[in-house]
């Protein structure tokens, strides 16, 4: 459901307004297809990794992330992309995308600094994996990726729960506070879902409370899709890999963006804050067979 004459929906269309961006959002929208172009398909044949988000049955919003080698995404025409990999049992999106639903995607190449979202729906291709009918298709800024190198893991099993709850234990918060990336995926109007990347120097998320995660958003691409979603629905999932060993840290909760001039002053480069209300946690161990090269932090942070 977008606005009339423009590729975005009044969620969206609200949160430009309220930031003031709205002559450069529009510029920026002239960029999302809902087509998959040539450039893009070989991109997405490069990659080693997804992030997928989605609603689970229980109506809470999740992400995850599959990986495999490179070649496991394609792009088989201009409507489609496939992904040799479905979520394991341990995922709380195992459920949900073993039939069909609505998706958000980020394919991020953390060492060339790329990243591309592609959202639509999904279903079980038959084969162990997923198809996705592309709905809207979205290159992005280099901005905040920290460059890092994919290496194999020969050594990871599949992926198993390490630790679940409703809350942060102070692990799990530590981890958080020295996170230099992280995903979030929400939902918008008709039940579609979007995939985003957030990144900074480690301690640019702050866990406040073992209920509460909160960031800072920086400038962007003045498009607004994940705070326009949440201007509407407050659902949020957070994936936050773990570099180091394959694993990750999935968290699910409500997000509510502070606009106020006083949150401008709560981090450096903040242009507002955003909160989540924790509501569910779940580490996983090898969640991906993958570990990656220590990160060359983006010259784009603030600091």
């Amino acid at each position: 459901m977008t606005t009339a004459g423009t590729p975005y929906h009044p969620g969206e269309r609200a949160a430009q307004a309220r930031a003031g961006r709205t002559d450069r959002a529009d510029h920026a929208g002239r960029s999302i297809r809902d087509t998959v172009p040539a450039v893009a398909a070989r991109f997405l044949t490069e990659r080693r990794m997804l992030v997928v988000g989605a609603a689970a049955p229980d109506g809470r919003v999740w992400a995850t992330q599959l990986s495999g080698p490179a070649g496991f995404l394609q792009a088989p025409d201009e409507r489609t992309l496939t992904v040799a990999a479905r979520p394991a049992e341990a995922d709380p999106l195992a459920e949900a995308l073993a039939r069909p639903a609505h998706v958000g995607t980020i394919a991020l190449d953390p060492a060339g600094r790329r990243r591309m979202r592609l959202n639509g729906r999904s279903a079980p291709d038959g084969r162990g994996g997923l198809a996705i009918h592309a709905e809207e298709v979205v290159a992005n800024c280099p901005k905040y990726i920290q460059r890092r190198t994919p290496l194999d893991r020969p050594d990871a099993g599949p992926p198993r729960t390490v630790a679940g709850g409703s809350a942060l234990s102070t692990g799990q918060r530590l981890f958080a506070a020295t996170a230099d990336t992280f995903f979030i995926a929400t939902t918008g109007p008709d039940g579609s879902v979007d995939a985003s990347h957030r990144g900074g120097l480690p301690g640019f998320l702050e866990a406040v409370a073992p209920d509460r995660l909160r960031w800072p958003e920086y400038s962007g691409n003045s498009m607004f899709m994940t705070l326009g979603n949440l201007e509407l629905d407050p659902r949020a999932g957070l994936l936050l890999p773990d570099w180091e060993s394959g694993g990750a840290l999935l968290v699910t909760g409500e997000a509510r963006t502070d606009w106020s001039e006083e949150s401008r002053q709560a981090a450096p480069g903040a242009e507002r804050m955003v909160e989540l209300t924790v509501t569910g946690v779940l580490e996983l161990a090898d969640a991906t067979p993958l570990t990656w090269t220590d990160p060359e932090y983006s010259p784009a942070n603030p600091r």
